[in-house]
């Protein structure tokens, strides 16, 4: 099976150099360049099937955000933010040395695409932000909170992917072929058996959100939205708690006037593995 190319890049967070992992696929001399960038509790091995898909036409890059996969964790929990992950990616992309990207983004992987997007300057010239809008429902947050950072052991990777499929049957139907491919980079060593990849620490900052806040920030993110320029698409998972039907179509009216794609049987989020998922990108980001 093929495999991708690990690398890493130093980032300045405070007053240390950390390191962040990202995985590469397709030829490394191509110019265009497609970054991927997971969701809060995953990493970018999440996107094998999607940047096997995509190679021919792109250097994929997809990389894990501190506290995840391959890259550092963090010392201070409070660093674990969107705002300072864009500064990261920022710093990527200059590692890449490329004028522009495109970008695919889920969930929180999405945010800080916005984020990144928004900049004046900003290199992100296509987007596609995957079932996630400036506008995040209460439910999907509290459903999150339950299981994020909770400690965990399983015995074998099977016991570990049906634990995870507990929680993730949102992505939708999957093989259990699949499903355990995907499950495979979210375990560590631990023991006798295995643990998650990530920070237990990255939950902090997430607990911290309260129905005042998370108004706030909701409110701070239309305004990033409306700021963004590059054309850009929207993934919606048709049984998605996290981005609603009313949010995204509010996207199309505003801001870049996003075009919406929505998958039946699909909740938080669309996973890109399969034909229609993959294709609706791929006509997107290659199209005129």
């Amino acid at each position: 099976m093929p495999q991708p190319r690990l690398h890493h890049v130093p980032v300045l967070r405070g007053r240390t150099v950390q390191r962040m992992a990202y995985w590469e696929w397709g030829d490394p001399a191509n110019p265009r360049v497609l970054v991927c960038v997971h969701g809060l509790s995953r990493q970018g091995r999440d996107f094998d099937h999607f940047a096997q898909a995509m190679q021919d036409q792109y250097r994929v890059v997809c990389p894990d955000v501190f506290g995840r996969g391959e890259s550092d964790w963090l010392p201070d929990p409070g660093a674990y933010q969107v705002p300072l992950y864009a500064a990261d990616m920022v710093a990527l992309i200059a590692r890449l040395n490329v004028p522009e990207v495109h970008w695919v983004g889920t969930s929180m992987g999405g945010l800080i695409g916005m984020v990144v997007a928004a900049l004046g300057n900003s290199p992100v010239t296509r987007l596609v932000l995957n079932d996630v809008g400036p506008a995040i429902q209460a439910d999907a947050v509290t459903r999150i909170g339950n299981y994020l950072g909770q400690p965990a052991h399983w015995d074998t990777e099977q016991q570990a992917a049906d634990a995870l499929w507990a929680i993730s049957s949102g992505f939708g139907p999957h093989t259990p072929e699949q499903w355990l491919a995907l499950t495979r980079p979210m375990l560590r060593p631990d023991g006798n058996g295995f643990k998650l990849h990530y920070d237990p620490s990255i939950a902090v900052v997430f607990r911290g959100f309260t129905p005042e806040n998370a108004k706030a920030g909701e409110a701070a993110m239309w305004a990033i939205y409306d700021h963004i320029k590059a054309p850009t698409l929207v993934l919606r998972g048709a049984d998605s708690d996290l981005l609603s039907r009313d949010s995204a179509q509010a996207m199309t009216q505003r801001g870049p006037k996003a075009q919406v794609r929505e998958f039946a049987g699909v909740g938080h989020a669309p996973m890109l593995t399969n034909d229609e998922q993959t294709g609706a990108v791929r006509t997107f980001l290659l199209g005129a």
